[in-house]
């Protein structure tokens, strides 16, 4: 047998074996996704209150009046901003859907008219299509989410989970990390410990930063939109805070959404006003916001970041786009650390035969 098919044929079988694996892990978290998301989302705003109770802690506030005090003043503010901005969002967010279909529909009609030669009943197939697809998309959604009591409470079991989970990590976090830790072999804990350590700070400014430059976008295009007259403001605003987390599409698919309401009631002038504005508000945050308040703490290439988003997305809808970002940030970080810290060890302390490392203790904080 030639040794270059030898070589291809374990490579393949490795490989097929790595896909299974990885599949046997996705179809894992799938099913625990109940569980798992919560955590998850827990852990992301455990990045946003954690500093603030540390603050308390270091001036002499005990750790849970500290991190109950935080607790408390970041749901108060939550629930402020819900307060103010949910009952005129709430109310013309049906418009928000009518003007969208509107400006598709002037569009197809513009394509079918233009330069592009196409006819009026190609592009009525191809809106009607798109459309077909959205409605089953969220036929598939309303008839997986209105099954019965038994989703409402896996919701609310959720939101019960976030809530607590939230609260104890921000209490107890890095007495939980330090118990973890003392779980692994000793002659690994400090690699172990600084990448987590990393990691968390990866995390914690990417959160943060991605957070404040969604609101600086909110504002700034709710602005513009009331400048140019463009009605609907809240709705908009709203969806360009939440798909900021989504890097490039969100940002696109709010900008068409503003642009779309601006063509069905202002028409193409105040259309384009309005695309030039994203625009720029857009190259203002990537040039300028993205570097000074994330900083290079999130080494992604944009491509990278398109195809994680991609795969979050397919593999769980827009819950999973969201998360692809942070996911892939925290493992591109640790993962070149931990290497980096092995090697470092290795070379340092070549490995004896087994069995010389002193048994890791598990001690409950």
């Amino acid at each position: 047998m030639p040794r270059s098919l030898a070589v291809l044929s374990e490579l393949g079988w490795r490989f097929l074996v790595c896909v299974a694996a990885l599949a046997v892990i996705v179809y894992a978290f799938w099913q625990l996704r109940l569980v798992l998301l919560p955590v998850f989302i827990s852990l992301l705003a455990a990045t946003i209150l954690g500093p603030p109770a540390v603050w308390l802690r270091h001036r002499g506030v005990p750790r849970t009046v500290a991190t109950f005090l935080v607790y408390v003043t970041g749901l108060g503010v939550l629930a402020g901003v819900i307060w103010l901005i949910a009952p005129a969002t709430v109310q013309e967010f049906d418009e928000l859907g009518v003007q969208v279909g509107g400006g598709i529909d002037e569009v197809g009609d513009w394509l079918a008219t233009g330069p592009f030669g196409l006819s009026e009943t190609e592009v009525q197939e191809g809106i009607d299509e798109l459309s077909n697809r959205v409605q089953s998309s969220a036929d598939d959604i309303a008839s997986g989410v209105y099954t019965g009591a038994l989703v409402a409470v896996q919701v609310l079991a959720g939101i019960l989970i976030a809530l607590v989970v939230t609260f104890f990590l921000v209490r107890d976090g890095d007495r939980m990390w330090d118990w973890l830790v003392r779980l692994t072999p000793h002659r690994r804990r400090e690699t172990i410990h600084a990448a987590g350590e990393e990691g968390w700070r990866v995390l914690s400014a990417f959160v943060r930063g991605i957070t404040i430059i969604a609101a600086i976008d909110a504002i700034a295009i709710g602005l513009a939109l009331w400048v140019i007259g463009v009605p609907l403001v809240m709705p908009l605003a709203l969806l360009t805070f939440v798909m900021a987390f989504i890097p490039f599409i969100g940002a696109f698919t709010a900008g068409a959404a503003a642009a779309l309401v601006a063509l069905v009631s202002n028409g193409w002038v105040d259309a384009l006003l309005v695309i030039a504005a994203v625009t720029a508000i857009q190259q203002l945050e990537g040039d300028l916001l993205y570097p000074v308040i994330v900083g290079r703490t999130v080494e992604l290439h944009p491509v990278a970041i398109l195809v994680c988003v991609g795969a979050g997305g397919i593999l769980g809808g827009i819950i999973g786009a969201f998360l692809a970002v942070p996911v892939a940030a925290l493992v591109a970080t640790v993962i070149p650390l931990v290497r980096r810290e092995v090697r470092l060890s290795h070379t340092l302390d070549p490995p004896g035969p087994p069995g010389d490392d002193p048994p890791s203790e598990i001690v409950l904080p």
